[in-house]
């Protein structure tokens, strides 16, 4: 029998609290970054109140240099434990009890409040209707608050509560035994169970994976970036400051901002892997990172650290903002304009892949590797490539490249893919087929939507460009764009057509702006088209219905007829947009805006939900 690495060890919350406020309790840097949901938290307080166990806590002996401590200031004490197990509990507990804000996922510091109904004993994530219900103590965190307490809390509570209905002195004394529960919620006892110090950082590791694993999902990206903190802690920091930066719009300076994709390091970790190992199955590269030889089955550590060079070079290539740009202007060339036209981020991420791979191993000419880029990400985004076993797919991809040698090598490796995808079956029978549906975010849909951008189509009934308003550095209350129902619902319910599926059927639904959508409202299409075809000449109305697949006569056929023949004509158009890719002219990425401010809501919706 191994000899145990643990030793059993009770705790109750205000003790766990005080170490960790004294700094002898703090967080390794294997750990998760980020805090629960608030609804976790809620529902935390309510298991503890009702006396369940919520789970043993896992500390690490520390011996260790790197750690971070919980919560904010400067700490009395060098940390003596370290929490492998148990983070989001203790740093959600340290939350509320010490009134102390956390990081969330966004990288926006943030209190957790938690609010108790007495009467009920119901635990409830604070809001402004919560505030407002006398029924509530708003925020427990007041009853262990040096300026509050325990005392002052419960007269303000029943001070409000007075002002709203009267008290019988039993309904008091129950009440404000509830909350004296809740305030003794600091005597909870919990169960620790403490690694010697003694044991790797490896076989940390290992446990806080193998524990992690059966309650809280992992991946095997989550178990890299383990390594990570381990092994290369500043690549992992790089990770986070990437990503956090891309969500944060700058004035001036180089930052990963950008309108496409707010990645998270896991995301980002794809691509590295992706460009440094040519491997999409993250499972065989963890094995790498842990100095494994995938034939003997053998640890090394000079082999890990060898394969950790191999990580840090691909990191350091992937996290370069002139990279990371000049990929967008990849995705710019193919038509589409902004992350609201993305339907697979990790597609969208594999071409970043492919996009690096080309430019730093196979040394493509930045102008040729643009425009295969764009036609590459057009063929993935239209085809739905990676919406099934992507990691398969795109290790299917990576090994076709194997074969390849030099620049044109490349080129031609994914033309090639691209044009076993693009057959004639493909443009005139399966993708009418797709289109065939009311999905309002598909990727048909956004590939239709690109090609207008690629045919330089302007909006149905307007002198401006789809591609003018489908900018998403602008804002405004109304949507710059809408869909409009060519079949107006209203109109198709004199029909008896009130599915749902059938009225917004994407064949039905063409690109307008607001005002004109507003004035068309439910008349029916012989009524409308007329005026709105007469604001202009014939030869750019022949264009016009040709962008927007309008059949001929199309206001005096079936509903039916309608569909089949316009999806047919979307078809042709995004045929037709992927021609101009292939001709190497696509749309004018150097001329897109620059992104000085973030997105707004309404921005995204001018874009996206159109």
């Amino acid at each position: 029998m191994a000899a145990t690495l643990f030793k059993e060890v009770s705790y109750t919350l205000s003790k766990l609290i005080e170490d960790i406020d004294m700094g002898e309790i703090g967080l390794p840097e294997i750990q998760r970054p980020f805090i629960w949901k608030n609804s976790k938290v809620r529902d935390l307080f309510d298991s503890m109140y009702r006396g369940f166990p919520v789970g043993y806590l896992l500390f690490w002996q520390s011996i260790a240099n790197g750690y971070k401590q919980i919560g904010q200031g400067e700490k009395q004490k060098y940390p003596r434990l370290l929490i492998v197990d148990g983070q989001q509990r203790l740093t959600s507990l340290f939350a509320v009890l010490k009134c102390a804000p956390v990081l969330r996922d966004d990288y926006r510091a943030e209190r957790i409040r938690i609010a108790f109904r007495p009467k009920d004993v119901t635990f409830e994530v604070t809001d402004a209707a919560i505030e407002k219900d006398a029924e509530f103590l708003p925020d427990i965190s007041s009853l262990w608050s040096k300026e509050s307490g325990r005392k002052k809390t419960v007269t303000a509570f029943f001070t409000r509560l007075r002002e709203r209905r009267e008290l019988s002195p039993d309904e008091e004394e129950q009440l404000e035994e509830a909350i004296d529960r809740v305030y003794d919620l600091q005597h909870y006892p919990f169960t620790a169970l403490e690694l010697s110090g003694t044991v790797g950082e490896e076989e940390v590791a290992d446990v806080f994976v193998r524990i992690n694993s059966k309650g809280m999902t992992l991946n095997q990206a989550d178990f890299i970036l383990t390594l990570m903190s381990v092994f290369w802690d500043e690549g992992r920091k790089e990770l986070e400051t990437f990503c956090r930066a891309a969500r944060t719009p700058t004035s001036g300076a180089a930052s990963s901002f950008n309108y496409f994709i707010q990645p998270d390091p896991d995301q980002l970790l794809r691509v590295s892997v992706a460009l440094g190992f040519r491997r999409a199955r993250l499972q065989y590269v963890y094995s790498l990172l842990r100095g494994k030889d995938l034939e003997t089955g053998e640890f090394s550590d000079d082999r890990r650290d060898e394969q950790f060079k191999v990580l840090q070079q691909a990191q350091s290539y992937a996290l370069k903002c002139q990279n990371w740009h000049e990929f967008f202007k990849a995705i710019m060339t193919a038509g589409y304009r902004s992350g609201g036209m993305v339907s697979s981020e990790i597609g969208l991420l594999y071409a970043y892949a492919l996009y690096l791979i080309g430019l730093r191993d196979f040394h493509v000419d930045h102008f040729e590797l643009r425009q295969v880029i764009a036609r590459w990400y057009f063929m993935t985004a239209v085809t739905g490539r990676y919406s099934s076993s992507p990691e398969t797919t795109m290790d299917q991809d990576l090994a076709r490249l194997r074969e390849a040698h030099g620049a044109r090598g490349f080129v031609e490796a994914l033309d090639a893919m691209i044009a076993e995808r693009f057959t004639e079956d493909f443009w005139t029978l399966n993708l009418p087929r797709d289109l065939a549906t009311s999905a309002s975010r598909g990727p048909t849909l956004f590939g239709y939507y690109a090609a207008l951008n690629l045919v330089g189509a302007k909006v149905l009934f307007s002198q401006m460009t789809v591609h003018e308003l489908l900018d998403p550095s602008t804002a405004a209350n109304k949507a710059a764009l809408e869909r409009h129902h060519l079949f107006p619902k209203g109109y198709l319910r004199t029909m008896g057509i009130t599915d749902t599926r059938e009225t917004n059927q994407v064949a039905n639904f063409a690109l307008v702006e607001w005002a004109d959508n507003i004035g068309i409202s439910d008349t029916a299409p012989v009524d409308y088209f007329s005026g709105y075809a007469g604001r202009f000449p014939n030869d750019e109305l022949r264009s016009m219905m040709y962008w927007h697949a309008l059949p001929e006569d199309w206001v005096h056929m079936t509903y039916a007829d309608f569909l089949a023949a316009r999806r047919e004509g979307i078809a042709l158009v995004m045929r037709d947009g992927f021609a101009r890719l292939k001709g190497g002219k696509g749309v004018n990425a150097d001329s897109a805006p620059t992104s000085s401010a973030a997105p707004s809501e309404q921005a995204e919706t001018a874009a996206f939900e159109i």
